[in-house]
């Protein structure tokens, strides 16, 4: 949805994405221990992407990780050690984005809850492909914020064609309520959920 999306509308062509889940240190109730949601995120691309990947690094952190360094890895490790050949032979420089749902950049309204330069760094020197839900007023969110406004022109929203409210959180307790997920994830990763005996 976001890749078509930026392809549609922008003139940026996108080469990758990467999952990054957060390290144990992240301290969220009912987080499922690192190695496992890595091993999941690897199990949802395998068969379903030739585009997406998983990068540990951030779950391998002994600390809480921000967002920022996190960006700032990616930075270092597409642009600075694998530089990205265009056809006609010219290196480029790829513009590293941060995706996610419309209930981050809400977030990011929260008094204390992220720092004003990261937030600048985010939005200013990276950029955000937001994912609209249909519970958040994204809008409302960038229009309402001093920062957001600021670098409104780096960030995408990517409006739902087909509305749906799922989320992780959801799953996660579907699965403790013994609801059927089939059709909401890959069957490899319902199968490894059940194997570790997860989110019970």
């Amino acid at each position: 949805m976001a890749k078509d999306d930026i392809g549609y509308y922008t003139n940026y062509e996108v080469i990758g994405g990467y999952f990054s889940p957060v390290s144990d240190h992240y301290g969220k109730k009912d987080l499922a221990p690192a190695h496992h949601r890595v091993r999941m995120c690897e199990l949802a691309v395998e068969t379903t992407s030739t585009w997406l990947m998983v990068d540990s690094w951030e779950s391998l952190q002994q600390n809480y990780t921000t967002t920022v360094r996190v960006l700032d890895h990616f930075d270092k490790e597409v642009n600075e050690k694998n530089n990205i050949v265009t056809k006609d032979g010219v290196k480029r420089r790829v513009k590293i984005m941060l995706l996610s749902g419309a209930d981050l950049i809400e977030s990011f309204s929260v008094p204390g809850l992220w720092a004003d330069d990261d937030l600048r760094c985010i939005l200013g020197v990276y950029g955000c492909v937001i994912i609209e839900r249909t519970e958040a007023d994204v809008w409302k969110a960038v229009v309402g914020h001093d920062i957001l406004y600021e670098h409104r022109k780096n960030i995408c929203i990517v409006k739902r064609l087909i509305q749906t409210d799922e989320s992780s959180t959801k799953l996660r307790l579907f699965i403790k309520r013994g609801l059927s997920i089939k059709y909401l994830l890959p069957c490899s990763v319902i199968e490894y959920i059940q194997a570790h005996n997860l989110y019970k």
